[in-house]
């Protein structure tokens, strides 16, 4: 069986999410969240691009409703005894079927949490569920019940994600040993995969990020390559995973000649990355880090280019990203804790002058406050 935990750490997190609905007055939750699944039972999948739903109650009793293609996957990869499958046939609407598991299961008039806030929940099929459950119970959003326990990691959590993070600094290596004049883009992706790959990683959560001369200054994937100018820049945003566990990381490499604005813009950043590792601290808040990296950025005359974020927590996550709970951003009162993971990425692109420079890495939070799990620093990388 592909289990990643003990079996005691699983019962731990189920027993501990059961008490923490009755702690609500929620009887049970329906997870539509694939992290969610994944780190109460070890299901791992991508079949929740379908209707799909795991139920845990306040005794940490679990149900799941899904495909008969994910049931198989559920045998293989999770703990979950109780799997229940509807069929594809046309017509078919689940959610009535997981209104008659939901009965069986003696949850009819109770009052339950609902995971809203997911990917794997479509706006029809919460529609569905709406109407569904219309009469049959009270519904309240609890989309981040779960995700508010993910954010601090075990050990074992961790220990994933520092392994996460030597991936994906072998992979900027693998990036550096092709990065040059008249490089090919899809070389530099395919070198950089494939040492995730063999180190043992997986295929992230979203793309890898690469774009050079005047795409450098985005930070979304797109479709379509191109070859290296003699001179030119590269951002590139990627990630180490390992057992779905996440380490991003960022940088804008510049080719040829390093102009006095990409220095200053270098500069800036590294200040800022630095300004928000001081913040990233127990005790404080993630809004914090977020007010460090735009005090720096901002009193170097940079505010016009930054972004209005500047990260947010590592974890085990599915496709379409790998961005997970919470984020860096103005007046986030999350409290910062010990055991916590995050990627801090400081972005600044100048539209009128054509410069990108950005810089990220994965963090932990320990009880003496952030500490970075790459061997790579933060210089100005130049080929």
């Amino acid at each position: 069986m592909a289990i990643h935990f003990t079996a005691e750490e699983l019962a731990q997190r189920q027993a501990d999410v059961g008490a923490e609905l009755a702690r609500q007055g929620l009887d049970a939750l329906l997870c539509f969240r694939q992290e969610s699944m994944y780190w109460l039972s070890g299901f791992d999948t991508f079949g929740y691009c379908f209707f799909q739903c795991l139920v845990i109650d306040s005794d940490g009793r679990m149900m799941l409703l899904t495909r008969e293609p994910d049931r198989r996957q559920a045998e293989h990869t999770s703990v979950i005894d109780d799997i229940r499958v509807w069929v594809d046939r046309e017509g078919v609407n689940p959610a009535e079927e997981l209104r008659s598991v939901l009965d069986e299961l003696g949850l009819r008039g109770k009052r339950l949490g609902v995971e809203y806030e997911a990917y794997g929940l479509t706006g029809r099929n919460a529609r569905r569920l709406d109407a569904a459950l219309q009469g049959f119970c009270t519904t309240d959003d609890a989309s981040e019940l779960i995700s508010r326990k993910r954010a601090v990691k075990s050990p074992t959590e961790m220990a994933y994600i520092r392994r996460a993070a030597g991936l994906g600094d072998d992979a900027l290596d693998a990036a550096l040993g092709h990065a040059a004049p008249a490089a090919w883009e899809g070389d530099i992706l395919a070198a950089m995969q494939g040492a995730v790959f063999r180190g043992g990683g997986d295929y992230p959560g979203n793309e890898f990020i690469i774009g050079s001369g005047r795409d450098a200054l985005l930070c979304r994937y797109f479709s379509g390559r191109r070859s290296l100018d003699e001179q030119d820049q590269l951002t590139l945003e990627w990630a180490g995973v390992y057992r779905r566990y996440h380490a991003a990381m960022m940088r804008t490499i510049v080719v040829g000649h390093v102009d006095d604005e990409h220095r200053h813009m270098h500069a800036a950043a590294a200040d800022a990355m630095a300004a928000c590792m001081q913040a990233c601290r127990p005790g404080g808040t993630v809004g914090s880090v977020f007010d460090a990296h735009a005090r720096v950025v901002d009193d170097a005359g940079l505010r016009p280019h930054r972004l209005n974020a500047c990260g947010y927590s590592m974890g085990a996550t599915f496709a379409p990203m790998w961005m997970d709970w919470p984020m860096f951003y103005s007046g986030n009162p999350t409290v910062i804790e010990a055991g916590m993971a995050f990627f801090i990425h400081i972005i600044l692109v100048n539209s009128d002058s054509g410069h990108a420079m950005t810089l990220g890495q994965t963090v932990e939070v320990t009880e003496a406050g952030a500490v970075s799990l790459h061997r790579h620093g933060v210089d100005l990388i130049s080929v």
